[in-house]
């Protein structure tokens, strides 16, 4: 199987991912992917053959086998990191998105393509939820499936058409443990990499929110202290510097000049 596709994929998102989300990408890269297509395919490899029980009726080490492992061990592995490397594909796809519609209204429309914010933040945070949630799944798929996370040595099939228990041995059977334990492991860092990313996304929209808040609302404050400032210099005709400009002195000379008036139309009466 060629995996080309998604080492480009991953090698895409890398541009548009968070400081935590690079360290994710290399941790599925480096210690899930190239340990799986350099070691783990080769363990596994004629899995089937190397299965042996202690009788030699046919048809009883095929039925065993089925019986045990309904699905390859290294297959559920190669299913599991394609799908969880999947959801990545949605940032990538809004990504072009954002550059095809800025190409079609022939303008700028977005500080950069690639910036996370508005519904690109919302793509982001969705493919870290379904992540997160393909990593748990399988997790406890693979526990349900093969009893644990270990490989036994013997296995004890009474299965037809074996005439009666037979015992059937695995091989590497403790290579194939530590492999196995090995992917649990860096499942769970990937799964703690996302929360923890998660959490980050989701607290600095807040911080960023309440700090929104707080600058309007201080905007708003300073600007009724300001127009109250104002208007009770207007009623005692003086004005400090920061409030001294043309509209003062228009609003001065015009209260003056009214005053004056006052006083003439009092002479005159």
């Amino acid at each position: 199987m060629s995996w080309m596709f998604l080492r480009d994929l991953l090698s895409g998102v890398n541009k548009y991912s968070t400081g935590i989300g690079r360290i994710w990408l290399a941790v599925v890269f480096v210690f899930r992917l190239l340990v799986y297509i350099v070691a783990a395919e080769h363990v596994w490899k004629d899995e089937q053959k190397e299965f042996e029980c202690n009788i030699k009726q046919p048809g009883c080490e095929n039925v065993c086998f089925d019986y045990f492992f309904p699905i390859s061990q290294v297959r559920l592995w190669a299913i599991q990191l394609i799908m969880v490397s999947t959801p990545s594909l949605l940032v990538v796809l809004h990504v072009a998105y954002r550059e095809g519609r800025e190409k079609r209204h022939r303008k700028k429309l977005y500080v950069s393509t690639g910036r996370m914010d508005g519904g690109l933040w919302y793509t982001y945070l969705v493919s870290l939820i379904v992540k997160t949630g393909f990593e748990i799944g399988f997790l406890v798929l693979f526990y349900k499936i093969y009893d644990g996370f270990s490989v036994p040595y013997l296995m004890k099939c009474d299965l037809k058409p074996c005439p009666n228990t037979v015992d059937c041995f695995i091989s590497k059977a403790t290579e194939k443990t530590i492999f196995i334990l090995f992917l649990v492991i860096t499942s769970c860092l990937c799964i703690v990499l996302n929360l923890v990313e998660l959490s980050f996304l989701v607290l600095k929209c807040f911080i960023k929110f309440c700090l929104q808040k707080y600058s309007r609302r201080f905007t708003s404050s300073v600007c009724e202290c300001h127009n109250l400032k104002y208007f009770e210099c207007v009623e005692t005709g003086t004005f400090p510097p920061q409030l001294q400009n043309p509209l003062s002195e228009v609003v001065i000379s015009a209260t003056q000049q009214g005053e004056t008036k006052l006083q003439s139309d009092t002479f005159k009466d």
